[in-house]
């Protein structure tokens, strides 16, 4: 037997029921919520808002219950607030439209030990990107869902949405994660009401906060945050045709916008009937008018004569035991997105610039990201921030790209990359930061600074982990590896220390150059590091080893930028000799050196697909090249100040780049 800890920030919650104290984290262990609730084990993390957990209800003989934790450790923020807002919607939400069969129902909702608790009914089952992903496997088809079984899918949860539909209330995430197929009955429940919004006249006349999953939400919802029946039925046609095409919407959307829902017939694999088509094409019109307005107007497309209860069919694949799985799937990402009116009020937005939210014309083959000689270059600015005391020297991302930091200072400061307004400002270190990354679960912020210390964030509170404090000089850049287990860090004392980020101490000090060391990069498997610095030279260590394999030795001045291609089979560095070179990383040997900038190069990143190098100089330009041929393929203009930072999204979709003008600007992948 053991015991889960409820610490949300609590890396190893499993204990012996034995304890009383949690061995990973320290806190007090709890061994039932209520004296009724009992703890199994985390299902999901809420992105620092608290966890979502399995248990078993004591009253109820052991019966299993979900319950969703909100950690309240950051009162003051807007992401709190919302996420606050919405938690309690749910509650409320599932309390009224329980009595559903098709709904979980809520078990209890309560505060205890400073943190919230929603505890509602476990629908044991599997979610239906999990049974697509299931059949694909056993049958090796693109598209495992036929028409009938689309259809049936179709009918079963349009009852239910014409039911929440009449109780005022959206649900605004449909998409096979939210609708479990639950193994007692067959029957399709729809989950997770945290997005949900209640129908109001405010709704109706407002722009509100965008809440959905991209590519299944239209575009009123994510450009406005407006909410509507409609809304919900274009998100359950582009449910539809995931499951009968098995090409994903959010996919299509990253590379298209809302162009694919033009021509969604091509991704067919074979022919469907034609008045099942229409009525496709009518949910996924891109206008709300154009679509189905009411549930009831699609049941009576679909199928006029047909009977609308979910349980005379709901059977359909409880006697193929390939889709009797066992596990549950209940959560979901809130995607909390700020529409286009509040961006017009703060002036810093023009939706013209935005792809993703350009007027498409309809045609008969999706638009194409704009190549040149086969790469895709085209950004166009999207977005600028400012309100900057300093230059902007660095900034991260998270994954997500819903939040970047940038220096300010002595500070911190955390944005929202939707409204370009400040989340947070982290303050803490005595001096200035010079250099910042983000793990790759987008959980944790490292900061560098001229205090001589590290610091770790946790990004959705706000608050400090830990202080890291073996550096006996200024900190100038810190990189965290890819399996984010660790961090490495360097600077001025011309050591690169290696820290082992579950316990914060030092796995290895390394005395690596003779001057100050600029710039650190990992390889994709984390086996190599690379560094840069004032002494010229660029060096490539093992992890765990106290000599370097390779000493490269072209530049003829300071090492600002290295970075690792895709497969970890190039090195790229760059410096203030105005040149960036590549390196063959099996040899140590110089391939190739690129020679147009003519300024200082201050820093460089490769695309995620590592076909295009970006790279920022003081000669207030970022030139794009070409890695296979060393070819520049576009260049962006920061319009008249030194760039001192650039970096892509993990998609790729977006680069981010700041410098001396005090503006951090953003700009988007065009068509």
């Amino acid at each position: 037997m053991s015991i889960c800890c409820l610490n949300p920030d609590c890396s190893n919650p499993l204990n012996p029921d034995t304890e009383k104290f949690c061995q990973a984290c320290g806190a007090t262990l709890t061994p039932k919520l209520r004296n009724r609730f009992q703890v199994i084990r985390v299902l999901s993390d809420e992105g620092g808002f608290g966890r979502t957990y399995l248990a078993k209800d004591i009253d109820k003989l052991n019966d299993l219950c979900v319950i969703k934790q909100l950690a309240p450790k950051a009162e003051g923020s807007w992401a709190f607030k919302k996420a606050l807002e919405l938690f309690q919607k749910e509650a409320k939400r599932l309390q009224e439209l329980g009595e559903h069969p098709q709904i979980p129902t809520l078990i209890a909702y309560f505060e205890q030990d400073s943190y919230l608790y929603l505890v509602q009914q476990y629908i044991a089952g599997e979610n239906l990107l999990k049974e697509l992903e299931a059949q694909k496997h056993q049958r090796g088809e693109k598209a495992p869902y036929t028409e009938a079984q689309v259809r049936q899918i179709m009918i079963d949860l349009l009852t239910v949405l014409k039911f929440i539909h009449q109780r005022g209330v959206i649900h605004r995430d449909i998409k096979p994660q939210n609708l479990v197929r639950r193994q007692s009955d067959g029957l399709l429940c729809l989950i997770d009401f945290g997005s949900s919004k209640q129908l109001s006249a405010q709704v109706q006349s407002k722009e509100g906060t965008s809440i959905g999953s991209h590519g299944y939400s239209p575009i009123e919802q994510i450009r406005d945050g407006t909410a509507h029946p409609a809304s919900d039925l274009f998100s359950l046609g582009a449910t539809c045709f995931h499951l009968l095409t098995g090409f994903s919407p959010f996919r299509l959307w990253t590379e298209h916008g809302y162009g694919w829902v033009n021509c969604w017939r091509e991704y067919l694999p074979a022919p469907i009937n034609d008045d099942f088509a229409k009525v496709l094409d009518k949910l996924l019109k891109k206008e709300i008018g154009q679509r189905f307005q009411s549930a009831d107007e699609v049941l009576q497309a679909i199928s006029p004569e047909h009977p609308t209860s979910p349980l005379n069919n709901a059977k359909i694949f409880v006697n193929d035991a390939r889709f009797r799985l066992i596990i549950v799937s209940i959560t979901a990402v809130l995607l909390l997105v700020v529409g286009d009116f509040w961006l017009r009020q703060l002036g810093i937005w023009d939706s013209s610039k935005f792809a993703l939210f350009k007027t498409e014309n309809s045609k008969t083959q999706p638009e194409k990201w704009h190549y040149s000689n086969g790469y895709a270059t085209n950004y166009q600015l999207a977005l600028t921030i400012r309100g900057f005391a300093n230059p902007v020297m660095t900034t991260a991302m998270t994954p997500d790209r819903s939040t970047i930091a940038s220096n300010s200072d002595r500070a911190v400061k955390l944005w929202s990359l939707a409204t370009g307004q400040e989340i947070a400002t982290l303050y803490g270190h005595t001096g200035a930061v010079n250099t910042l990354a983000i793990t790759h679960n987008g959980q944790t912020l490292a900061s560098g600074s001229t205090d001589q210390t590290i610091k770790l964030w946790n990004i959705a509170t706000g608050r400090e982990i830990a202080t890291l404090n073996k550096h006996h000089s200024a900190v100038r850049i810190v990189k965290f590896s890819h399996d984010d287990k660790i961090l490495a860090s360097a600077g001025d004392d011309k050591n690169i220390i290696l820290w082992d980020l579950q316990r914060r101490t030092p796995l290895q000090i390394i005395p690596a150059h003779t001057a100050s060391i600029r710039t650190l990069a990992f390889n994709p498997d984390a086996s190599l590091l690379a560094s840069g610095s004032d002494d010229n030279i660029i060096k490539i260590w093992r992890i765990g080893q106290p000599k370097p394999i390779y000493t490269l030795t072209g530049h003829n001045q300071p090492v600002t930028a290295v970075a690792f291609n895709r497969d970890g089979q190039i090195l790229a560095s760059a410096g203030h000799d105005k040149t960036i070179k590549f390196w063959n990383v099996n040899t140590g040997q110089e391939i190739r050196t690129l020679t147009a900038h003519q300024d200082q190069v201050t820093a460089i990143t490769f695309s995620p697909d590592g076909m295009v190098l970006a790279t920022a100089s003081r000669d207030q330009t970022i030139k794009l090249w070409n890695v296979a041929t060393g070819a520049m393929l576009k260049e962006l203009s920061s319009e008249g100040a030194s760039v001192e930072t650039v970096m892509f999204s993990a998609d790729g979709s977006m680069l981010l780049s700041g410098g001396n003008d005090k503006i951090l600007r953003i700009w988007e992948l065009g068509k």
